[in-house]
């Protein structure tokens, strides 16, 4: 089968003839429809992050996956042939080690991909292959953050810095369970369109003005990965408002004041992936017509032109929401 793989060791990255697995015990085979192009992915190409208990030096990349079970294991009975699937993107081994798809181990820049029985989730006969395959990572990450990490509330005021492939659907989440008001905040003018269009109440430059305005916010969420960032979110905290970061700076975290930060008790919270129950929730949520990610899906590219894609992604070239890759 083609699959498209990375030598850790060069970061180098092709697609090319691999083996076509099977199916072991408790494991089903998926044909793979759809794989989403994240930018982690670009940050396992460019360095910035690594594999963390990957067994040898090449791995398939990809972790937003979705496709049809074609093939199943020994003992397992919870899936059947020709179900619909996306596969949870990563789990806490015996040592409580999270371990990812496409990083860790084979994902689903492929024609076939494994997994366990117990990692895929079947999804509604009319969500589209292409829209769920986001849902495991694009989708279900920004909704961990809103949910769990800064346990975001209806009537909450907010801001999203940096509107690329989480951003953006971290604006239409916050919409979806009634903020008050939600500030997009990015440079590019098409970024800032696409956040009015998923229902943003404004959207800004970050050196625009008008941001000043908005101080007093419940929450500020990093998705952008820039210190600068950092800084002026928490300019515009209110009181006791919450600085959530989940894009990666690889940088120092910088407390502006000091006095600030204890007077408002402001709160610094990291955030990192979803769990199971967030994509559980993210299918209900579209099953019942009240999440749509048809507009987020920018492109729909042969599994060959994965290098492309990844390029597009790295260099915002078209202002990519998500890339799908279909095999």
């Amino acid at each position: 089968m083609r699959a498209g793989r990375i030598t850790v060791s060069t970061r180098r990255f092709e697609v090319i003839d691999i083996p076509t697995p099977s199916a072991g015990a408790g494991q089903v085979r998926i044909k793979v429809a759809a794989a989403g192009v994240c930018l982690s992915d670009v940050h396992l190409l460019d360095g910035t992050l690594s594999p963390g208990y990957l067994i040898g030096d090449q791995v398939t990349l990809g972790h937003e996956v979705a496709g049809t079970i074609d093939q199943i294991g020994a003992g397992v009975d919870s899936c059947a042939l020709g179900d619909r699937v996306v596969v949870i993107a990563g789990e806490r081994n015996d040592k409580n080690q999270v371990t990812t798809l496409g990083f860790d181990y084979d994902g689903g820049y492929a024609e076939y991909v494994l997994t366990k029985a117990s990692l895929v989730v079947k999804i509604p006969d009319d969500l589209a292959f292409e829209q769920a395959a986001i849902i495991p990572d694009a989708v279900s990450t920004p909704w961990a953050a809103i949910s769990s990490t800064a346990k975001i509330q209806a009537g909450e005021s907010v801001a999203v810095f940096g509107i690329g492939g989480l951003g953006i659907h971290a604006v239409q989440l916050l919409k979806m369970i009634g903020c008050a008001k939600v500030i997009a905040i990015d440079p590019r003018a098409d970024a800032r369109a696409n956040a009015l269009k998923v229902g943003a109440d404004f959207a800004c430059a970050p050196d625009d003005a008008e941001i000043k305005s908005h101080r007093g916010l419940s929450a500020a969420f990093d998705f952008a990965g820039v210190s600068s960032v950092r800084k002026q979110a928490l300019s515009l905290l209110g009181e006791q408002g919450r600085l959530v970061i989940v894009g990666i700076a690889n940088e120092p975290i910088v407390i502006p004041s000091d006095m600030a930060f204890t007077y408002m008790r402001t709160q610094i919270l990291g955030h990192y992936g979803s769990e199971p129950e967030h994509i559980h929730q993210l299918l209900e949520f579209a099953r019942a017509g009240r999440l749509n990610l048809s507009l987020s899906i920018s492109e729909i590219v042969p599994l060959d032109q994965a290098s492309d894609a990844l390029e597009k992604l790295s260099k915002k070239i078209g202002n990519p929401i998500r890339i799908v890759l279909k095999p």
